[in-house]
């Protein structure tokens, strides 16, 4: 049987808002922005007692254009003054994200870069926990949250995170105590609710929740500005299409920051093993009455509750009609399936939709795979163990290259697509190479 090698680029596709970004790229403010976080990265090495400062590709992402701040083994990077420049290849997704590339492991970051100097290096030493995350004994896991979707999950994540936010706008220990401990109890009531709900947000905040806490910390704010921060970061993240996969970079940075306020040791203290929400609730001395229902309808109106369900409601309703016709597309209609062989991705996680047990649609995602590369703008099928996709059929089919609704499959030698009459789909098939054996013939 055939395996699958599933090696996932990126969960965290250029999260920050293009509003207010640096719009030029020159060698001077490369130069200047890999100064100014190294220097952070030097004030904050013990944080993780490393140095989070290291090899880091900026990619602009219309040209492939790299600008390094080393050279790689391969010497495909040329020195240009302080600053290292090449191209990126094309089998490579662009992301922001950790990658192994040419003998090095790499934080990779999208160009431009956020104007603001502390959004800048947060998101620089993001990426750069994730290169060293695998040293520090934390697995790259990013997994989907599908919960999240539904009603009652978005209602109590967003309960606990406006609970967070009054956490953080606290002007007395008392007040601070009280809203933590509102927030665990929303938090526990939503794990209650979902089986393995409170295991899979688990892995994900360990991943994604500990390297803002990482980029936030290291990013040089004072503390009425990361409170601040801390906000509104909650209040954009209100307005996300989805929560599935970018909610960590909102819960674990509050509980964190106010964790550091006490211990400055704290996230040097957990392994991948660790359960975040038992150890927060320990840490800050959190008890939680075992009838979290009556709790959890008696704290709602203190956080906005009314509003919250109302909207969760309509969207509800609006969520069924985008899922039918998800289904139609991509299931019950003719479609091109595409199966896995050794698969590398990348996609923006704030508008994926998932469907039940039938896997999620990505709107935005680009795969590459040893067939090729697959660049999806209109919607694509991811099934639920990640081992094919499913778009829409091609409109229209020329040696090489394929294209269909917001589609374009370009395919390497030896693979091609075909028809099943049948029932109309289209499916991706790989010929065989047929070698003759060489017979001797002994007299």
């Amino acid at each position: 049987m055939r395996q699958t090698a599933i090696f996932i680029i990126s969960f965290f596709f250029c999260i920050q808002s293009f509003a207010g970004q640096v719009k030029t790229i020159s060698i001077d403010s490369i130069s200047t922005f890999y100064n100014e976080f190294k220097t952070e990265s030097e004030k904050n090495i013990e944080l993780w007692n490393k140095d989070l400062y290291g090899p880091i590709l900026l990619i602009d992402p219309k040209t492939r254009e790299i600008f390094a701040n080393e050279s790689d083994a391969n010497d495909v990077l040329k020195s240009d003054g302080s600053v290292y420049t090449g191209v990126l290849p094309d089998k490579i997704n662009i992301a922001n994200t950790a990658v192994d590339w040419n003998g090095k492991r790499w934080a990779m970051i999208m160009l431009p870069l956020p104007k603001n100097k502390y959004s800048r290096i947060g998101l620089l030493a993001h990426e750069s926990f994730h290169r060293i995350q695998p040293s520090l004994g934390f697995e790259l896991n990013n997994v989907e949250n599908n919960h999240l979707d539904q009603k009652e999950g978005r209602i109590y994540l967003r309960l606990e995170l406006e609970a967070l936010k009054k956490a953080v706008q606290s002007v007395s220990k008392k007040e601070l105590q009280e809203h933590l401990m509102n927030a665990v109890t929303f938090r526990k009531y939503r794990h209650s609710i979902y089986d393995g709900s409170k295991g899979s947000e688990n892995l994900l905040e360990l991943n994604e929740g500990m390297a803002e806490f990482t980029g936030m910390i290291v990013s040089g704010r004072n503390k009425t500005q990361t409170a601040a921060f801390l906000v509104e970061g909650i209040s954009d993240f209100f307005k996300n299409a989805t929560f599935v996969r970018s909610f960590a970079y909102h819960t674990v940075p509050v509980y964190g920051y106010l964790l550091y306020n006490k211990d400055k040791s704290w996230n040097k203290k957990i392994t991948e093993k660790t359960d975040l929400t038992d150890y927060f609730s320990k840490a800050f001395n959190i008890k939680i009455s075992s009838d979290l229902k009556s709790m959890v309808i008696r704290l709602t109106d203190h956080y906005n509750g009314s509003i919250i369900i109302e909207e969760e409601t309509k969207r509800e309703e609006k969520n069924k009609k985008l899922l039918a016709e998800y289904k139609s597309k991509f299931i019950d209609q003719p479609h091109l399936e595409i199966k896995f062989e050794k698969m590398n991705v990348s996609f923006d996680p704030r508008n994926i939709v998932p469907i039940e047990d039938k896997g999620t649609v990505y709107p935005n995602i680009r795969v590459t795979d040893q067939w090729g590369i697959l660049t999806v703008e209109n919607g694509a099928l991811m099934s639920s163990n990640w081992d094919k996709i499913s778009i829409s059929n091609p409109i229209k089919i020329e040696e090489r290259k394929i294209s269909g609704d917001g589609w374009i499959l370009e395919l390497t030698e030896r693979y091609s697509i075909e028809k099943n009459e049948a029932n109309a789909n289209f499916m991706l098939v790989k010929r065989k190479i047929f070698r003759r054996n060489k017979i001797n013939h002994n007299p």
